[in-house]
């Protein structure tokens, strides 16, 4: 961007020109009378001053951030693992921070009123008792779970982390369109859309006056940090799993804050408390950042048919052995319904009327309400009671606009009549507009905030912005992503500079210990380095099989023929398509990249996408023969290429350790059964010469025994050279190594079960010769190497 001019831009620009008549009777960048309010000023100045390309290019660089990033949400469908590109709004929404203070300060009130609310519900129950909120909403709604009636949070606490959707209504003020209480999503979106909307534009001014993120989440986790903790306890997050829509979001944030991710099946419940599995043992928790709906948290005393959970968690908390952000039950805050009792309730717990009053809502279990929602049908948005999601969350599908049976009014006052209190009545959503650049100009979409609030010692703090929902087209019923709408950045703007936050803390510096590594994380990271190897040798196998078909012209080369039987040990046919055979292996390699990937460099999943991406491009009907062996040539470098950024770039913990066995164990079986087949007493000519291809070791043997390769030279070689890295040897000794520094290695002086199968094979590898070395001799390796894969699962994994 270039110096912005000096003199302030008004709504004459051609940027604004035809935006003026298009925007809303509210709208973010114009106010009332039309004029640009002063806030956007800076920003229009600069985005006027640019050429059409020069702003595709600047959009170009926060979409491919996004991508390389590997940013993603998943979209509802039957396919549980369907990912969708972040659908960026590239123009901010622009607030002053005066205003935003303002939001703020009733939103402060707003969660205080919240807190008090759901620790009566689950306590005294006055508000049931006097009435100011009815029995039925309580006791009928599907998130109020009566297993924790009367449990106190160890904190005290109730709430911690919090989201209100917010609009702006047609006369400029603020109103809460619902509440977020029991697993707020998007503050990582936030962060990501910052990141992203940075490279957009990343000149200082005006970024330099837009106030930063990242000590929100500083004091956020210094404050799960001080929450009451069991000796050793640690704070970690608790995630559905990477089926879940937001799952991208659990995995940055973990990242970001360097926070443990753990799923449902990591956890257990030992005499009240709460214990991570991990491949060191069962290690305390005493945090937990609930992504997970309440109802799935423990099948022992909550939902018995989720898979999700932690049984005996509800006792855990009983206990007040472990908190939990939020609390378990919350997510009764969220129902429509209760929306209608909520400034009443203000006044009667807090003394006070709602600073930012909400969405008007009626409940249809009260006569007087009930009737004015059958009189002003047409004017509301009537929809389920004890839903928690809103209404521009899934259109108006929930409610009877849609049916062509309650066209009537009688049909329609039936319905309502017959549904009564499972119906509400709210007020139709007028949102406000905000810029959004269509093609080459400036449109406006209505538009919503997310307010993300935590709970420290020195009270409500807000992350300063978030992100916002933009609408689709006009449509203000269609701000979800689920729908088609996008999500903008947040900019609070200053009159001044602000300073720099970062996590860093430097008053508080200290090297943390190495972390625990979940069990299941040790699983995946295993087979992760196993399928990745696998896949490189399938790979391998196709090429020798295509550079001989190439060669000799025909089908019935001796050496073909033993290859394409090799394939067809793996169940894989080598005529088929490369991507038919190669995406079994590196689609089990991404699922089990994706369940660690808060453990994954960015680059790491950038080029395990790019491998992936690249076998899905080749043409299924690719020519065999040179065609087909130089694809695959392209793919074995690209997945050499994974491995090494991979390995150079792990700490040496214990998470490199498993994805390291991992490795070492498929590459010493695919060694041994390579050797069974090109290298035994009865291989033929050119036999050994295959082997050494797969074994990318021809240069090797050159150098080291200067003959032509024989049985006996390659098997010396890719068996029982303890220098050569594709020997099984190597790899045998590389493992026991590892295995030597794994949790309970040894025992009161005994080696762990892991060394007891690997010493003796290492011992009788290294004594043996070349000749000795058969087929029936290989067989008993791959045999031990398979029992030193079950039994690092039996102590380690499971």
């Amino acid at each position: 961007m270039t110096t912005p001019a000096k003199e302030p831009l008004s709504a004459t620009n051609p940027l604004l020109r035809d935006y003026a008549l298009q925007s809303g009777v509210a709208d973010e960048l114009l106010d009332p009378n039309g004029v640009m309010r002063p806030v956007w000023g800076p920003f229009i100045e600069q985005l006027s001053q640019l050429s059409q390309p020069e702003i595709t290019a600047c959009f170009a660089r926060g979409d491919q951030y996004l991508r390389d990033a590997g940013v993603f949400f998943r979209q509802y469908s039957t396919d549980p693992h369907q990912e969708r590109d972040w659908p960026l709004s590239h123009i901010p929404v622009i607030l002053h921070e005066g205003e935003w203070a303002e939001i703020c300060e009733g939103l402060t009130q707003r969660a205080e009123l919240l807190e008090r609310v759901v620790a009566d519900l689950y306590g005294d129950a006055t508000l049931v008792r006097d009435g100011h909120l009815p029995a039925e909403l309580v006791a009928q709604n599907p998130e109020w779970h009566r297993p924790l009636v009367g449990l106190t949070p160890a904190s005290g606490h109730h709430l911690h982390f919090l989201a209100f959707e917010i609009g702006r209504s047609p006369d400029g003020s603020w109103l809460v369109l619902g509440d977020r209480t029991q697993a707020p999503s998007g503050a990582g979106f936030a962060l990501e859309n910052r990141m992203a909307t940075v490279r957009v534009f990343p000149e200082p001014f005006p970024q330099s006056k837009v106030q930063r993120l990242a000590g929100f989440f500083r004091a956020f986790r210094d404050a799960m940090d001080d929450l009451p903790s069991t000796e050793g306890g640690r704070t970690a997050i608790l995630t559905p799993g990477p089926g879940n829509d937001t799952y991208f979001e659990h995995t940055y944030i973990a990242r970001y804050l360097g926070l443990t991710l753990l799923e449902g099946a990591d956890l257990l419940v030992q005499d009240g408390t709460v214990q991570m599995r991990t491949v060191s043992g069962p290690k305390p928790v005493s945090v937990l950042w609930r992504r997970l709906d309440a109802s799935y948290a423990d099948p022992l005393e909550l939902d018995e048919t989720s898979h999700l959970g932690t049984p005996g968690l509800v006792d855990a908390v009983r206990q007040s052995n472990v908190n939990l952000v939020n609390s378990l039950g919350s997510g009764i805050l969220e129902t429509r319904a209760l929306m209608a009792f909520l400034p009443q309730i203000a006044d009667v717990v807090l003394g006070e009327h709602l600073k930012t009053p909400n969405l008007a809502t009626w409940w249809c279990g009260q006569a007087a309400e009930r009737d004015y929602v059958k009189a002003n049908a047409e004017d509301l948005f009537i929809g389920e009671a004890f839903s928690r999601a809103l209404p521009f969350d899934i259109g108006r599908t929930d409610g009877p606009k849609q049916d062509p049976a309650l066209q009537t009014p009688e049909a329609l006052s039936n319905w309502i009549d017959t549904g009564a209190g499972q119906l509400v009545g709210q007020e139709a959503v007028t949102l406000s507009t905000t810029p959004v650049w269509d093609s080459d100009r400036l449109v406006p979409r209505p538009m919503s905030i997310r307010v993300f609030a935590a709970r420290t010692a020195e009270g409500w703090v807000f992350l300063p912005g978030g992100y916002a929902r933009i609408g689709r087209g006009g449509d203000a019923t269609a701000l979800s992503m689920q729908q088609g709408g996008s999500v903008a950045d947040v900019w609070v703007m200053r009159d001044s500079s602000v300073r720099q936050e970062t996590l860093f803390d430097a008053k508080n510096f200290r090297r943390q210990g190495p972390s625990v590594l979940p069990s299941r994380a040790a699983d995946n990271l295993f087979w992760l380095g196993r399928y990745i190897e696998r896949a490189e040798g399938v790979i391998r196998l196709l090429r020798g099989y295509h550079l001989r078909l190439a060669e000799a012209g025909y089908d019935q080369d001796p050496r073909l023929v033993q290859i394409a039987e090799q394939l067809r040990l793996l169940s894989l046919d080598p005529d088929e398509a490369v991507i038919t055979a190669l995406n079994p292996p590196l689609s089990a390699a991404r699922v089990s990249a994706g369940k660690v990937r808060d453990r994954f460099s960015i680059d790491g999943w950038a080029a395990l996408a790019d491998l992936t991406n690249s076998l899905r491009d080749l043409t299924p009907d690719l020519a065999r023969g040179d065609d087909t062996a130089r694809a695959l040539g392209i793919l074995l470098r690209k997945i050499t290429g994974f491995k090494g950024l991979v390995h150079e770039n792990m700490h040496r913990t214990s998470g490199w350790r498993f994805l390291t066995l991992g490795r070492a164990i498929e590459r010493a079986d695919g060694a041994a059964g390579v050797l069974m087949a090109f290298a035994g007493n009865d291989a033929g000519p050119g036999f050994p010469d295959v082997a050494l291809e797969y074994a990318d070791s021809v240069i090797t043997h050159q150098r080291r025994y200067r003959i032509d390769p024989t049985n006996e030279t390659v098997t010396d070689l890719l068996a029982l050279d303890a220098s050569n890295p594709r020997a099984i040897l190597f790899q045998v000794t590389a493992m026991r190594r590892i295995a030597e520094d794994l949790p309970n290695a040894r025992i009161s002086g005994r080696v762990s079960p892991v060394l007891r199968a690997l010493l003796p094979l290492e011992a009788q590898l290294s004594v043996a010769s070349p000749s000795e070395m058969n087929a029936r001799r290989l067989e008993r390796v791959r045999i031990r190497l398979s029992e030193v894969s079950d039994r690092l699962t039996t102590n380690y994994l499971i």
